[in-house]
């Protein structure tokens, strides 16, 4: 390929400067009138309930412009041929958000996730799709939106070698494929997760696509971007159906905040604020976390057989035996009755229908006060809703409904069941064996449930009965963060929450680190609610250099997952073995080395330990005078944490401390090191003085 001329380029450069410019002027100018027309709308003529509508609609859309982050506003361009039947001679820059100078006018910046912008990231020379040329542009790093941070482009021909016409018989010539693409991909990784949108693959963009009613689980290695593909999809649902999510809501899980924090800034980046990211504790805590279950408590807690068990526990005491055998309504004189047999058959009724506990229960009280009133009604014809509402409060009745079918609190019900052995022994028989009976037990059970102290797998049974109780409100769309750690009463929990709505999971199975993570995919769905969904696999690697994807592979084996080997797409990468002396004397030297070697390059460095080192190596570090923060010290250049706390977090330098004590530390141990061995984005250095655990 021959080398570019300079000058054409120039020009090109010049001419999109200057329509970056154009675009700036628009942006502000949308941005100015947006909060004129907040300014304009509090004055309208309109009822109360439209003009607070209107409202909310007017300083919405102005907020949403102003908390856009600075940047470049367009990143891509396409240039259709004069043949193609849509868009023939069309050329539209792409950009995170459409951008006009008037509603009426073609915009001078399309939206990422309009139809047409979709052949920027499926195009290609055997599909061109109608494309002429797809060109990216560069910015400078850390660029706030200023032209002239505008430094280059590059031009994919798609049209068989034809050349760029610039309408003014300037041509741009092509340079080395992918260069800015590869570069951006290749960014250093300093601060919170950025976006993806000048980026996405073509086997992302099918994902990020996907229909509002199509569940996807991506099963996706280390670097294969599906958390990123998770909230650009969310991105595109919002854009795409705002009327529907808005109704119901879009909700992110992550596994833990730090976690939460670290994408905090994707969405708002892409145009979209205001979307509820959560845990799946945060998102059903009823309390506060106030105490901690043994590894065996916890795993039967989060067994999917609790779920009959509370079922069996909330239901106990529903039944006509507990009731008198008639029930009798005074009205003056009269008293209206109702025999046992007939009593029996609406509460065995509304039991075989299997509503919600609360629903159930109205039910039976609306059934008998029903069975009144055609009585009533027979005697001396129609009664008024007045008297239908006064029987139904009636003494008797409420009594009645009261006995057979009690009202129930969730902390009750699981107090009781945690707290008593007979209650418990009941519940759960034929379900739990002895031994897993006794590790539910409470040693010392609380005077009530108002005092009771709950534990995270509390929190999660409380949400199952509360379940069966009323349902929680769904929401349109949840994505759901690594997913392969959920148990299957976390599963539940959410698809409580997406009965109506659909699901993004995200996840690898080679990632499970919790005693009950996943070991496959279609059990898990079948947990959330979704057991037909299709999964879809990403292999190949953007993020992790090819030589720590090689190392990282050599665990799989040994992991008990059935996954697919991933490969890198990046050759550029550095991997280095450090073997010190025995002693931690020897590993803590060597790993103050192995960070002054990384404070040599550009770029963020993640010091990942075993979880009970990391003070001893903060301590090691600010000793030999190197400032190291913790992972909640976003934009930090130097992070010392846990193997516990790196899922789903990158660095560009990683220094791994003694793989395996990390191996070790925990009964999937190795799941852990294979996390923590794929945080690198340029570098991993693995320091050890013992062995290693892929040898």
């Amino acid at each position: 390929m021959t080398s570019p001329d300079p000058a054409p380029l120039r020009r090109a450069l010049t001419r999109e400067r200057a329509h970056h410019d154009t675009c700036r002027a628009a942006f502000t100018a949308m941005v100015e009138g947006a909060g004129e027309r907040v300014v304009t709308g509090e004055d309208v003529s309109a009822s109360g309930a439209d003009a607070e509508v209107l409202g909310y609609q007017l300083r919405s859309h102005a907020r949403y412009l102003n908390d856009l982050p600075e940047g470049p506003l367009f990143f891509g361009r396409l240039d259709f041929t004069p043949q193609d039947p849509g868009h023939a001679g069309q050329s539209y820059h792409i950009g995170r958000l459409r951008i006009t100078e008037h509603p009426a006018a073609p915009p001078l910046v399309v939206d990422w996730r309009a139809p047409v912008s979709r052949a920027f990231y499926q195009a290609s020379a055997r599909d061109p799709q109608g494309v002429a040329v797809r060109r990216r542009f560069g910015w400078a790093p850390g660029s706030r939106g200023d032209s002239a941070d505008l430094t280059s482009l590059e031009d994919e021909r798609l049209d068989e070698g034809k050349r760029l016409d610039d309408g003014q018989g300037d041509h741009a010539e092509t340079t080395t494929p992918g260069r800015i693409l590869t570069a951006e991909i290749e960014r250093p990784r300093v601060g919170p997760m950025r976006d993806i949108a000048a980026t996405i693959q073509p086997d992302q963009d099918d994902l990020v696509r996907a229909g509002l009613a199509t569940t996807v689980c991506v099963q996706g290695a280390p670097g294969t971007g599906k958390t990123a593909v998770g909230l650009h999809r969310a991105a595109y649902l919002l854009y795409t159906h705002p009327q529907r999510i808005g109704r119901s809501g879009l909700l992110i899980l992550g596994p833990n905040r730090t976690f939460l924090s670290y994408i905090a800034e994707v969405l708002p980046a892409l145009g979209e604020s205001g979307v509820r990211q959560s845990t799946v504790v945060d998102e059903i805590a009823r309390h506060p976390v106030a105490a901690a279950d043994d590894d065996r408590t916890a795993s039967v807690k989060h067994d999917p057989r609790m779920a009959e068990v509370l079922h069996r526990a909330l239901y106990a005491p529903v039944g006509p035996t507990a009731a008198p055998n008639s029930l009798a309504v005074p009205e003056g004189s009269y008293r209206w009755r109702l025999g046992a047999g007939e009593l029996d058959r609406i509460v065995d009724g509304v039991l075989a229908e299997q509503p919600p506990y609360a629903i159930g229960r109205e039910r039976v009280r609306t059934r008998i006060v029903r069975r009144i009133q055609d009585q009533a009604e027979r005697r001396s014809g129609v009664r008024p809703n007045a008297w239908t509402q006064r029987i139904s409060r009636s003494q008797p009745v409420s009594s009645y409904v009261d006995a057979v079918w009690p009202r129930a609190r969730p902390e009750e019900v699981l107090a009781g069941l945690l707290g008593d052995p007979a209650v418990l022994a009941a519940a759960a028989d034929g379900i739990l064996d002895a031994d897993e009976q006794k590790a539910l037990l409470w040693p010392r059970p609380p005077r009530s449930y108002r005092s009771a102290r709950w534990s995270a797998a509390d929190l999660v049974l409380l949400d199952e009965i509360a379940g069966l109780i009323e349902h929680p409100q769904g929401y349109g769309h949840l994505v759901v963060d690594e997913a392969q750690d959920l148990s299957p009463m976390e599963c539940r929990a959410i698809a409580r929450r997406a009965v109506f709505g659909s699901l993004t999971v995200l996840g690898d199975l080679a990632q499970g680190t919790t005693p009950w993570a996943a070991r496959d995919w279609p059990e898990l769905l079948g947990h959330l609610g979704k057991p037909d969904a299709e999964t879809v696999s990403l292999t190949t690697g953007f993020r992790v250099p090819a030589a720590v994807v090689r190392l990282a592979n050599r665990l799989l084996p040994r992991l008990g997952v059935r996954v697919a080997e991933s490969r890198s797409l990046r050759e550029d990468g550095e991997l280095t073995l450090t073997h010190v002396s025995d002693g931690d004397t020897g590993l803590l030297d060597g790993v103050v080395a192995a960070t002054r070697r990384a404070l040599a390059h550009e770029g963020s460095i993640g010091v990942i330990t075993a979880d009970r080192d990391t003070a001893r190596v903060r301590e090691a570090l600010t000793g030999a005078g190197i400032d190291a923060a913790d992972p909640d010290q976003l934009g930090a250049r130097i992070t010392v944490l846990g193997a516990g706390t790196a899922k789903g977090l990158e660095y560009d330098h990683v220094i791994a401390v003694e793989p395996a004590t990390i191996a070790g530390a925990e009964p999937r141990g190795l799941h852990r090191l294979y996390v923590v061995l794929t945080r690198a984005v340029s570098r991993l250095e693995v320091v050890h003085s013992g062995g290693l655990p892929w040898d």
